[in-house]
């Protein structure tokens, strides 16, 4: 999925069999750099990517790595079955 800052996305937030649903804007996903991932220890083993965006209450900045990446959606996996789903907003 190719990541504008300046769209909308779905945001499909997801825990277990529980999801919440909402939006967010200025997003942006990253590589972790060598320095962030020693930083995190043992969660950034796994880890690989940095995702930022704004959900309409705070900027959120979350670790983890690309689960599934389309045209359609990205679906960034956080561990311990918790994945966040970025969807292009189409109003």
């Amino acid at each position: 999925m190719k990541i504008s800052p300046n769209k909308f996305y779905w945001l499909i937030l997801r825990v277990g069999d529980w999801q919440k649903k909402g939006r967010c804007n200025h997003l942006t996903i990253r590589e972790l750099l060598p320095e962030e991932k020693e930083a995190l220890g043992a969660q950034g083993e796994e880890a690989t990517h940095v995702a930022r965006f704004f959900d309409f209450e705070a900027y959120r900045q979350i670790v983890g790595k690309i689960r599934e990446e389309s045209d359609e959606h990205l679906v960034f996996d956080m561990g311990e079955g918790k994945t966040y789903e970025f969807r292009e907003f189409r109003g």
